[in-house]
This record gives structure tokens, C-alpha cells and sequence, in this order.
């Protein structure tokens, strides 16, 4: 069981996410955005996150450059779950330190995959 923190504007994605990942058993808190997830890393210690790129306050960039500056989140894997699916922006995911990708709308058994190779 991993404690995952799944950050996205929209309430069916985090929903989505949260029921997938409870059915196994992990440990899921929820943000609404890049501000709120932040926040929420800091008040605690996830062993994922996974965060959507475009949302108000602060991007899904942004919220990762802003862990990865935290000593506690460089080396935890940070996984973007977005619609966008160009390499230039794949690219800057990784600039700014994310480990994976994975592209909406995305299959339950696809995040999974990812979340059991990464905690």
C-alpha cells in the first residue's frame, strides 16, 4: 500500500483516480490544484504523486518544480496525468523533474501499472 497524493481540477478525474486506487488498497488524499497539492505535501510525506498539468493557481509544472525543491520529495516519483501528449511538453515534464506520463482519458489498469512500478 502506497500514500498517494492525486492532484487535478477536475472532480470526475480525482474521483476516477481515488476509486482505482482505493480498490487497492493505497492510501489517496486529493487536491484541487497545484496551491492545495503543494500545501498538502508539505503537511505530509506521499510516496507518489500524481498531478494534471493544466490547472488554475499553479500547473502541474509548477507544483513539480516546487516539490522537487522540498529535500523530502527528490527522489519520491511524480507522475503527470494530463490530456497533454506533445514532446515538447512531455520534455518539460521531465525539465522539471517528473518521472512519467500518462495520457487522458487513461484506463485503471494503466495507472495501476504505473503506480505498482513506481512505489
Amino acid at each position: 500500500m502506497a500514500k498517494i497524493l492525486a492532484v487535478d481540477d477536475s472532480p470526475s478525474i480525482r474521483r476516477m483516480v481515488e476509486l482505482t486506487l482505493d480498490d487497492e488498497d493505497h492510501d489517496v488524499t486529493t487536491a484541487t490544484d497545484g496551491q492545495f497539492g503543494f500545501e498538502e505535501a508539505k503537511k505530509d510525506q506521499y510516496d507518489l504523486v500524481i498531478t494534471d498539468i493544466n490547472m488554475p493557481n499553479m500547473s502541474g509544472y509548477e507544483l513539480i518544480q516546487a516539490l522537487r525543491a522540498l529535500p523530502e520529495y527528490q527522489n519520491i516519483p511524480i507522475v503527470c496525468l494530463t490530456t497533454e501528449s506533445g514532446d515538447e511538453q512531455k520534455a518539460k515534464g521531465r525539465a522539471v523533474g517528473a518521472t512519467g506520463w500518462i495520457t487522458k482519458p487513461f484506463s485503471p489498469e494503466k495507472l495501476l501499472s504505473v503506480v505498482d512500478r513506481l512505489t
